[in-house]
């Protein structure tokens, strides 16, 4: 049977996938730049580990007899591509759990690579973008003639130190939408809408979330938003980060909110997990003034990550994906999210 490799094992979202593939009965070779973590984390699991860099040297030492790997590294505009790249090389099957549009993009354009050699590459085998996805895809379903489609999401829970990372790098990036097929930069929180994610109406704003890139390619539905859900003084926030783009993008200002990251917690503690739950809208509609509008209740997003991102690699290592670039949908279908635990879907009528 094929090997799984899990790369940055030791960080927060990395130990729970971990410890998700052990609960399964899977033994994980863990992989990443420190030998005292990796060291740490894999004797007591009487797990392999092996150090690498995402120099091309040092992957393919890595993956040399590895056959899917499970890039948990963020920010993975710095991690993706050169692990893509060596899986690619090496024949291995390529799963993260990025939100990063540019990186959906980015492994999008290794479609052809990747179908050549016989391996799948799916990004955001996670949170982001499984039961976004999944629902996309459901809704795209009940209305075959949709051209546009809304998404929304709310969750209690905390972030972690990589997700809070990921959005300091990218705090001055502004927003996204898609329109009529192409990705729009656009203002962060451009749109304002009043949503019932399930919880009750609640004001939401738009971000640059994953599904601006991988809907289109799970639907082909042209015209694509994704809000969420946040307190009035956040919002405002995000609509004042407008105006003060420049002094986000300066490495003084990013040190700052990055020091301020590290000196918390690495992330929700089990309790903390144990007690959210994450709440997806979504809306399509067409030409005609038809729409439809599903829900999905789901655990805590790093609980839901673990949980998707371990039963995808092993569909991976059973030889159930196919080839080529994929989204979770595409390659398993609408209704993956319901054989996760404690996931609910709602139609309306």
């Amino acid at each position: 049977m094929a090997e799984l490799l899990i790369y940055g094992s030791y960080g927060y979202t990395g130990e729970l996938m971990v410890a998700q593939a052990v609960a399964r009965g899977l033994k994980p070779i863990l992989a990443g730049r420190r030998a005292d973590a990796l060291r740490a984390q894999a004797e007591p699991l009487g797990l392999r580990w092996r150090v690498a860099d995402v120099s091309d040297e040092a992957l393919d030492a890595a993956l040399a007899d590895v056959g899917v790997v499970l890039n948990c590294a963020g920010p993975f505009s710095r991690t993706a591509k050169p692990v893509i790249q060596a899986c690619l090389r090496n024949k291995a099957t390529y799963l993260d759990i990025t939100g990063e549009i540019a990186v959906f993009e980015l492994a999008a354009r290794f479609d052809d690579k990747a179908r050549a050699v016989g391996v799948t590459v799916m990004p955001g085998v996670g949170f982001d973008v499984v039961p976004s996805d999944c629902l996309a895809a459901h809704l795209k379903a009940r209305l075959p003639t949709a051209n546009h489609l809304a998404l929304g999401f709310q969750s209690n829970g905390r972030t972690s130190h990589g997700t809070a990372t990921t959005m300091v790098e990218n705090i001055d990036a502004g927003g996204a939408v898609r329109r009529d097929g192409k990705i729009l930069p656009v203002p962060s929180a451009f749109l304002s809408r009043t949503i019932d994610l399930g919880l009750g109406a609640t004001g939401t704003v738009t971000i640059p979330w994953g599904d601006v890139s991988t809907a289109f390619h799970s639907t082909q539905i042209p015209n694509i938003e994704v809000f969420i859900a946040l307190p009035l003084g956040a919002r405002l926030g995000l609509r004042c980060s407008r105006y003060l783009r420049p002094l986000l993008a300066t490495p003084f200002v990013k040190r700052w909110l990055q020091a301020k990251i590290d000196s918390g917690p690495r992330g929700p503690t089990a309790a903390q997990r144990e007690r959210s739950r994450s709440y997806l809208w979504g809306e399509v509609s067409d030409g005609d003034g038809k729409t439809c509008v599903s829900r999905l209740q789901t655990p805590d997003g790093y609980t839901l990550t673990a949980l998707a991102g371990v039963a995808i690699a092993e569909a991976a290592l059973a030889g159930k994906l196919p080839a080529g670039f994929q989204t979770p949908s595409m390659a398993l279908g609408a209704d993956f999210i319901l054989t996760l635990p404690d996931v609910e879907r709602h139609d309306e009528v």
